[in-house]
């Protein structure tokens, strides 16, 4: 009798055991877009997943491009893009809902060891530089930026993405907004042709070839810099301030757009108004891409809880790694999106 009992226990146990092995596994979820946001997806993806073991999120930084045609051919449950998609790309696309998810600043980082104090650099010598017109380091128009400091006479070396790219956007808007040369031979968007430079894959290769290349100049998301021990530069904004890329002056620069936003968070936060001061010019909104509909309800539950938990929990997490987190209106505006998501046409419970 009690050999009986003992075997139908482990029974019982073997077959919890067996479940609790299904369950570990049994929501996958992918996703793929921007490298931007990478540093705090990871940091997000990790914390979520500690909390629902039952969930797995894979993330794969290929850049805002990439993830906007991976969501649009089907093949991931998100995407993340530092450019939001338009009204014409909406139109092209199965419906999809976007909502910020966090803002940062796009980082003038540089290798220049001879120079042990932050570079400055207003938005002419800025765009200069990437336009081929400024082309050392003790070009006159650096000095002016930069009195008493010494600059080296090396030639300047720039590096950009060579793939669509939400950084890509936000920076070359910026560029337009403050340069008419700019804005007429180059233009702004995920990928423009560059008027000269070296390509890197991603952040991580921008950061790589910062690294390996002497007196060179990109731009990243502040995290990368810091992680690369690369220093980042002050850009002088419409007051006339040289402010460093941080989340407070982030967050100065979505404040200033506050009315736009509220009509519609596709604004770019680039080149604030004079009257914020403490704005940081070269600052972007970052976006999840979301189809509106799927298949299977456990998957888009599961995708519904991870967004629930970015615009939530999870903002608190993003402060921490230099991004900026939502302001409260924006946290309303992603609920109000995120309850429109279905599973197979129904409301997902």
């Amino acid at each position: 009798m009690h050999s009986r009992i003992r075997a139908a226990s482990l029974l019982v146990l073997a077959a919890l055991a067996l479940t609790g092995c299904k369950s570990s596994s049994n929501v996958q979820l992918s996703g793929a877009g921007s490298s931007f946001v990478y540093p705090v997806m990871t940091r997000w993806i990790n914390d979520f997943s500690q909390a629902h073991p039952s969930v797995q999120i894979n993330y794969q930084s290929i850049g805002s491009g990439g993830g906007v045609q991976q969501v649009k051919a089907g093949t991931v449950d998100f995407g993340a893009s530092d450019a939001p998609l338009s009204d014409q790309q909406l139109s092209g696309m199965t419906p999809v809902i976007q909502i910020p998810e966090t803002a940062g600043p796009v980082c003038i980082t540089y290798n220049m060891t001879e120079v042990t104090q932050p570079l400055q650099l207003s938005p002419e010598t800025l765009a200069g530089i990437f336009l081929g017109t400024v082309k050392t380091w003790n070009d006159p128009r650096l000095a002016k930026d930069n009195p008493g400091v010494t600059l080296p006479s090396m030639p300047i070396v720039v590096v950009h993405r060579a793939e669509g790219s939400g950084t890509t956007d936000a920076f070359t808007t910026y560029l337009s907004a403050v340069s008419p040369d700019w804005q007429s031979k180059v233009g702004k968007g995920n990928s423009v042709q560059w008027p000269l430079g070296l390509g890197g894959k991603g952040s991580e290769g921008v950061t790589g070839q910062l690294r390996q290349s002497p007196g060179a100049i990109g731009y990243v998301e502040l995290t990368y810099a810091e992680q690369n021990h690369l220093p980042v530069a002050k850009i002088k904004n419409q007051a006339g301030n040289y402010i460093a890329p941080t989340a407070q002056s982030t967050t100065a620069a979505i404040n200033a757009f506050t009315a736009q936003l509220s009509q519609d968070p596709r604004q770019p936060i680039v080149n604030p108004p004079a009257v914020a001061i403490d704005a940081y010019p070269i600052s972007t909104l970052t976006f999840l891409i979301i189809p509106k509909d799927g298949p299977d309800k456990a998957k888009r539950a599961a995708l519904k809880n991870f967004v629930q938990y970015i615009i939530t929990d999870g903002q608190p997490t993003a402060g921490s790694l230099n991004y900026a987190p939502l302001p409260d209106g924006m946290k309303q505006f992603d609920q109000q999106q995120i309850n429109q998501m279905t599973a197979a046409g129904q409301p997902i419970q």
